[in-house]
């Protein structure tokens, strides 16, 4: 019973540390003009927040307005990887 108890913590403590990892790339939070933000990492890839708090899909190339009036095209669709970040932020 207490090898079971042991195997369940260090499986959970792996897991929390896998998912913090992406946390720490994300390099640029960028605040849009629709309440939504765009997150870069590290990788140049970025990830959209939807105004909710919720990872959402964009296609690879659209043209978003950032707070400020700036437009800035989207460079991949990491919504599995931001959504596991929000998870944690």
């Amino acid at each position: 019973m207490l090898k079971k108890a042991l195997m369940v913590a260090a499986l959970g403590i792996a897991t929390t540390s896998a998912f913090a990892v992406d946390v720490e790339r994300v390099e640029k939070s960028i605040p849009m003009k629709d309440g939504s933000t765009v997150h870069i990492f590290k990788d140049g890839k970025m990830g959209m927040e939807d105004k909710m708090g919720r990872a959402v899909r964009m296609k690879h190339g659209e043209v978003m307005e950032t707070k400020d009036g700036q437009k800035i095209m989207m460079h991949g669709d990491e919504v599995m990887r931001l959504d596991l970040s929000l998870i944690h932020i």
